[in-house]
């Protein structure tokens, strides 16, 4: 016969089961490495998932001026199409020309073949680098910050973590080079597993490769946000870059870009490359209205809070 005790003890137990297969894993518990290697681990994974396509403007802030281009992702390669110089439509010579680029692009299917090449092979030198950032870095808790437009999802808990090179690190290759010198730190959603900001700066010059051989200066810098488009996926919001360097060592590298991403929309994951282009071209007289398409010459807002 059950007593009112073995009752109690026995309920407790049954709901303790059932809170802890309910609740999500605790990943805020995890050592600051634990985290970046579980983080790490899904990114890479999100990053092999084809079955979301998007279309999304870029506006590109250089020295020289500014560019806006939309893009969108198809079976074959991702498509790009200008469509403002400096925040002002293309002339229409310019609009000529890059029409004709596109339409030579569809009529050339080795072309395309290589083009393809070219960013699967960009693809997976990013994939290698973020890969390599559990070894490669060391870390250590730094408090939160509260996600924000651009950054996650606004009002998320993030944990923030700096981070320093680790000395017993041996990159495989000159790819993974460039995170030996790299120091400064990194957002990341406990929850989803996602890097929501990653801000670093090289404390000394380090070699790289990336199809070729070169060497970036000592104080030069990277930050890259990305955001929860609300659909199941997340996607780079901003990427700033300034690096100067040498490539083979005798060609100067300069490298002042701030670029921005914007209005990510679902499109049909089966698209062939020319279908692409042809929804770019329906979308560009919305998107040709929208100049500048956002402020690139402001640094990101703190959002810090310390624990």
């Amino acid at each position: 016969m059950w007593s009112s005790r073995k009752v109690m003890v026995l309920v407790v137990v049954v709901v303790s089961a059932l809170v802890l297969a309910t609740r999500p894993p605790d990943s805020v518990s995890l050592t600051p490495a634990g985290l970046v290697r579980k983080t790490v681990d899904h990114e890479i994974a999100a990053s092999k998932i084809t079955t979301v396509n998007h279309m999304f403007v870029s506006r590109k802030q250089t020295a020289r001026g500014s560019q806006t281009r939309m893009y969108i992702e198809t079976t074959q390669a991702i498509a790009g199409m200008t469509i403002a110089n400096d925040d002002k439509p293309l002339s229409v010579a310019d609009e000529k020309n890059e029409q004709e680029r596109l339409d030579a692009l569809i009529r050339d299917p080795a072309e395309l073949a290589r083009k393809r090449a070219r960013q699967q092979e960009d693809a997976e030198r990013i994939r290698r680098i973020v890969s390599a950032i559990p070894d490669a870095l060391l870390f250590e808790d730094d408090g939160i910050e509260y996600g924000r437009d651009g950054v996650a999802r606004a009002g998320t808990e993030l944990v923030r973590l700096k981070f320093r090179p680790n000395p017993n690190y041996d990159p495989p290759t000159h790819v993974e080079e460039v995170l030996t010198g790299l120091e400064g730190t990194i957002l990341i959603d406990p929850k989803q597993l996602r890097i929501a900001r990653i801000d670093g700066t090289l404390g000394k010059e380090v070699g790289f490769g990336w199809g070729i051989l070169g060497h970036l200066d000592k104080g030069g810098r990277f930050l890259v946000e990305q955001s929860d488009l609300n659909d199941g996926t997340w996607d780079t919001s901003r990427m700033v870059l300034r690096f100067t360097g040498r490539i083979l060592f005798f060609k100067h590298l300069d490298i002042q870009s701030d670029e921005v991403y914007r209005n990510y929309h679902v499109v049909p994951s089966n698209l062939t490359f020319a279908q692409g282009i042809e929804m770019l071209r329906q979308r560009q007289p919305a998107e040709a209205r929208v100049f500048p398409a956002t402020d690139t010459t402001t640094a990101p807002g703190p959002g810090r809070q310390t624990k």
